[in-house]
């Protein structure tokens, strides 16, 4: 059954349905999240309550997105949320390295892998999620606009400040060569 009809199928109430959709797109909700957190467990908090939401509030879905682009629109609402009642929370421990056994993170040395997990994480949540959507997941301009309901203009100029960013941070661990020293 395709996206559409099981959305269709889960909104009348199909519990069987609705568990393949979350089933179907559960790996991409998880690692959107993990990467936005950088921590597990807390990540885990956040996919959980995001699944909640989405089940709760399915016959909201309008599918003229994708179902994991809806969950994603969601975790990050969770994630914003979960920031501004616990101002204070910060990532120190490194529980990341337990989970994270991939193919694409054995290419980078564990020391640059770190360095580069903590300049992302360093990043304001607004900077972060448009970089992770952008680069991490594919997500054209337009299609990041409608998940954080902004204009494309201001995903271009956060994206634009990110990688500038990120280029400083990892000139400054040593990450990347600076251009000034490869002249």
């Amino acid at each position: 059954m395709d996206e559409k009809r099981l959305i269709e199928e889960a909104k009348k109430g199909n519990k069987e349905a609705l568990h393949t959709l979350i089933e179907n797109n559960l790996n991409i909700l998880s690692g959107f999240v993990t990467k936005m957190t950088q921590d597990y467990h807390f990540a885990q908090d956040v996919v959980q309550e995001t699944l909640l939401r989405a089940i709760m509030n399915i016959d909201k879905f309008s599918p003229d997105a994708k179902f994991s682009t809806w969950l994603i629109k969601i975790s990050i609402n969770v994630y914003k949320d979960f920031l501004r009642k616990n101002k204070r929370y910060t990532y120190l421990d490194d529980s990341y390295k337990d989970y994270v056994q991939d193919v694409e993170h054995a290419a980078i040395s564990n020391s640059e892998y770190k360095d580069i997990c903590s300049a992302i994480l360093s990043l304001d949540y607004k900077f972060r999620v448009v970089f992770i959507l952008k680069h991490f997941y594919g997500y054209k301009y337009k299609e990041i606009a409608k998940i954080l309901n902004c204009p494309v203009g201001t995903v271009r100029s956060r994206l634009h400040f990110a990688i500038k960013f990120l280029i400083k941070e990892l000139e400054k661990k040593g990450v990347l060569e600076s251009e000034s020293k490869k002249e």
